[in-house]
């Protein structure tokens, strides 16, 4: 009834309850002392997409090695909550209890169990490609008048250039003439890590390969091995092939004088494969071999310990070769066992970057080069090593070419500018820019802005700055194609002459 008390007084123990249970107790942290209870929540090193908390600040979840881990931080342990879970973000419900997922589709994933299931969704969108490249044209015109390195532009009348190029749009209906325009107008630019990139898709096959060399001037039927790709399919101790044998068929398929042979190995991949063989000797038999998807980690290994014979062959074994094959972590570490295991005892060494796309090691490749001994080891007068222990003391040389590009120009530069031993090899193009890739919404076409400058300590931008070795030595095409390499052998004579 209107006005009643008793209805009113309900009415303020209900708001005083409301009140009582809003009232929250303020946080008291320990921040002084924070820095003692650090506790690391992954197991170890490794790729992590995403992570979170839960609610109740409990339980830890980590995408890593695309699993989704849970690591209950009360007890310690740690173990995969769903395995197969992808590389995307964790995006959780209101209530916590299930974390989505993307990927190819989008998936919900019960955090008391671990279970998954897929969201079905159906969307429709007005989609119009020419719009799109239009979109993404333009964007990409601004995004170089805001991000480029050099606020002039290199001088370049840029929306000149952005009205003369976009006249072509209309005419395009496809992502790699797109991908191509994209290089054309980030080209007037004259400057590296620019240009558009167009990844297709792609759900062919893949045409195995057997990982050998054969004979251009066989005749006859089959194909006639000349070189076994070390550890590669034809190397295992069960096919026993050797260079003069004759591939005579696959799985059963002859393979006929100039005839194609790759459609006999397309998807097979990993797959056992008969190979009938007809040895040297003149016997025939088959054999089983698993052919792989591609040899050039195999091809790497081979010209790498090539390299490394012709040094030991020059310098009789007194000089080390090492191989800078990215400006990654993985180079790196193998750079670093390679000269401090097997090499420590080497007087000098070749450190080869030629060929490298960059990435970002020339400060890490400069300390462990430019290391100074100051302490050797004894017991009783036996020496057993010296210090400092993770650093290369001895004499160095660096090879660079044409085909260093990126940080594989700034490691050199590093190399030169602190004194640590003599570049050999051809001029370096000026390229040593750190870049932005930038991916589209159309996720097939990516293109690139130089972003951060490099400048040695008088002001001199490296871009576009030629690096130029302090023994010029240019490999003949000819020469290197029957296994010359003067470049290389020129870094160890300036080695042994040095010493």
């Amino acid at each position: 009834m209107i006005g009643d008390k008793t209805d009113q007084k309900n009415d303020d123990d209900k708001d005083s309850d409301k009140d009582k249970k809003k009232k929250v107790e303020p946080l008291e942290f320990d921040l002084p002392n924070a820095k003692y209870r650090i506790v690391r929540l992954t197991p170890g090193a490794g790729s992590y997409a995403d992570y979170m908390l839960n609610n109740e600040g409990t339980k830890f979840y980590y995408l890593s090695g695309g699993d989704l881990w849970e690591k209950d931080i009360r007890k310690g342990n740690t173990r995969v909550l769903t395995k197969g879970a992808g590389y995307s973000s964790l995006v959780p419900d209101s209530k916590g209890q299930n974390v989505f997922l993307g990927g190819s589709g989008i998936y919900k994933v019960n955090l008391a169990n671990g279970s998954k299931e897929k969201v079905e969704f159906a969307a429709e969108r007005e989609y119009s490609p020419a719009a799109e490249r239009e979109y993404m044209f333009d964007h990409m015109h601004n995004q170089v008048k805001n991000k480029f390195y050099d606020p002039k532009l290199h001088g370049v009348d840029w929306d000149f250039y952005g009205k003369v190029y976009r006249r072509f749009l209309p005419h395009i209906d496809n992502g790699y003439d797109f991908a191509e325009l994209l290089s054309e107008i980030l080209g007037e630019l004259n400057a590296s890590h620019t240009g558009g990139r167009y990844y297709a898709p792609n759900n062919a096959r893949t045409t195995a390969t057997l990982g050998a060399f054969y004979d251009p001037t066989h005749q006859g039927k089959g194909l006639k091995v000349a070189e076994v790709i070390n550890r590669g399919p034809l190397s295992a101790k069960s096919a026993d092939i050797k260079p003069g044998d004759v591939i005579l068929a696959i799985d059963g398929t002859t393979i006929e004088p100039g005839a194609d042979y790759f459609p006999l190995l397309e998807g097979k991949s990993g797959k056992r494969v008969r190979l009938t063989v007809k040895r040297k000797g003149g016997k025939t038999e088959d054999v089983t071999v698993k052919p792989v998807s591609s040899v050039s980690s195999l091809l790497y290994q081979r010209w790498v310990e090539r390299n490394q014979a012709i040094v030991d062959s020059v310098s009789g074994g007194r000089i080390a070769y090492v191989h800078v094959q990215g400006m990654d972590s993985p180079s790196f570490r193998t750079v670093f066992s390679e000269l401090l295991g097997k090499y420590r005892n080497r007087d000098a060494v070749v450190v080869d970057t030629r060929w490298n796309g960059g990435g970002w090691l020339h400060n890490d490749i400069a300390q462990l080069l430019s290391g100074r001994e100051y302490v050797r080891f004894n017991p009783r007068g036996r020496y057993i090593g010296s210090e400092p222990f993770t650093q290369w003391t001895k004499p160095s040389a660096m090879l660079i070419n044409e085909s260093n590009y990126s940080d594989a120009h700034g490691t050199p530069f590093v190399y030169k500018t602190l004194g640590i031993g003599k570049l050999v090899g051809a001029p370096v193009p000026g390229t040593m820019t750190a870049v932005w890739w930038e991916t589209q919404v159309n996720p097939s076409i990516v293109f690139g802005i130089p972003q951060v400058t490099t400048m040695d300590m008088q002001g001199n931008v490296l871009e576009n700055t030629q690096l130029n070795p302090d023994i010029t030595v240019y490999n003949n095409p000819a020469e290197v194609m029957r296994g010359h390499d003067a470049q290389l052998i020129e870094a160890v004579k300036s080695l042994m002459n040095k010493e």
